[in-house]
C-alpha cells in the first residue's frame, strides 16, 4: 500500500527520459520512479539474496586442509598483534 507522497524537481531531459520509457512501457512514471529506487536501494533482504546468489555462482576454488588453514589464520593474526 503506497502512503507517502514524493515531490522531486528534475530538469527536461530526465523528465522526457522517464515519459518515453513509461510510454514505451505502458506504465505511469512513478513506477519507474519506484523502480529505480528498488534497483539502487535494495530492501536488506533482496540484497542477502543477491550475496548468497553471487556465492552459489561462484566458481569451484581449491581450499587448504583445516590444518593448513588453521596455520594460515594464526599466522595472519600473529602479524596484527605484533
Amino acid at each position: 500500500m503506497l502512503v507517502r507522497r514524493l515531490q522531486v524537481l528534475i530538469d527536461e531531459d530526465r523528465w522526457a527520459r522517464l515519459g518515453s520509457e513509461a510510454s514505451r512501457r505502458g506504465v505511469a512514471v512513478a513506477v519507474l520512479v519506484r523502480e529505480a529506487i528498488d534497483e539502487r536501494f535494495p530492501a536488506l533482504a533482496e540484497e542477502r539474496r543477491a550475496a548468497l546468489q553471487a556465492v552459489l555462482d561462484a566458481e569451484p576454488m581449491d581450499v587448504p586442509e583445516p590444518a593448513q588453514l588453521r596455520q594460515e589464520l594464526d599466522s595472519i593474526r600473529s602479524r596484527r598483534s605484533a
